[in-house]
């Protein structure tokens, strides 16, 4: 069966967000856990932590669809040891609001050298920081997203994945999103059958099925092996609706949250009951 949803809002408090999720009749949800444009945010609230259950069960989604993201200043690969450190104390704090809420996943985008180191030197850090995360939490599994490669990202290569899951000192709470956006900038061709089988063959042999913990659904702006990340509304970029129908109907993608970060708000709902029509 598959669950999908939407990157929704948390505004005016993080148990919001499985009531905007729901009335996008969504079966799946992201969220940040804080504001994402701050380093330093006040802790939650029991009645915060208590509402946010509620809601949650009310909203009729489990926990394990729920693909909460952490904050876009972090960068666990960062070669400045000061400002790495900075990124890993907000990265653990925003596994530890997973905790809090009883939440399974937290995604993150694995980091950038900043052209100033190689790129295995800034995995291995990458994977120290994950680590030392692990370490220091229990039950949350830290959940790599691949990029687009835009300017000094890392996580293009599946390959890139790979490595910070074989350096897992945990490799039970380590998995991987897939964002559809992401591969097709990163040269991963899914437009028609031949490439989809192709492309997910190389994921299977490279990461594998067992590591995918969920999908971000997004069609691109941006063209093949572009290295951009513009993301565009279901059948309205240049992956265009096949692609989205083979994953609807791929046993393979059951069961993890399948999440909208599509660029209109406005047609999350529509786009979900598409979604669901190809399955």
């Amino acid at each position: 069966m598959k669950y999908i949803g939407a990157h929704v809002s948390s505004s005016g408090g993080v148990f919001n967000a499985p009531l905007n999720a729901k009335e996008i009749g969504a079966k799946a949800f992201a969220m940040f856990l804080k504001n994402q444009r701050q380093w330093v945010v006040r802790p939650y609230q029991d009645l915060e932590i208590k509402k946010f259950q509620e809601n949650l069960k009310s909203s009729g989604i489990s926990s394990k669809h729920v693909l909460p993201h952490d904050s876009y200043l972090i960068n666990l690969g960062n070669p400045d040891l000061e400002k790495r450190l900075k990124s890993l104390d907000a990265f653990l704090d925003e596994v530890q609001r997973c905790e809090q809420l009883s939440l399974e996943l937290l995604n993150f985008h694995p980091g950038s050298h900043l052209r100033l180191i190689d790129e295995e030197k800034c995995l291995d850090l990458i994977a120290d920081c994950m680590n030392a995360t692990l370490e220091k939490t229990q039950g949350v599994t830290l959940v790599i997203e691949n990029t687009a490669g835009q300017g000094s990202n890392l996580g293009y290569k599946f390959e890139h994945l790979a490595y910070l899951i074989n350096k897992s000192i945990d490799k039970k709470r380590v998995g991987v999103c897939i964002d559809t956006c992401h591969m097709f900038a990163a040269g991963y061709d899914i437009r028609d059958k031949k490439s989809y089988e192709k492309t997910w063959q190389e994921f299977e042999r490279v990461v594998g099925f067992k590591y995918l913990k969920g999908m971000h659904l997004n069609d691109a702006k941006s063209t093949f092996e572009s290295r951009l990340d513009r993301h565009q509304s279901i059948g309205k970029g240049n992956i265009g609706l096949e692609a989205f129908k083979l994953i609807m109907q791929d046993q393979r993608m059951d069961d993890i949250p399948l999440i909208l970060e599509t660029i209109d708000p406005e047609l999350w709902a529509e786009e979900i009951r598409l979604l669901y029509s190809f399955v």
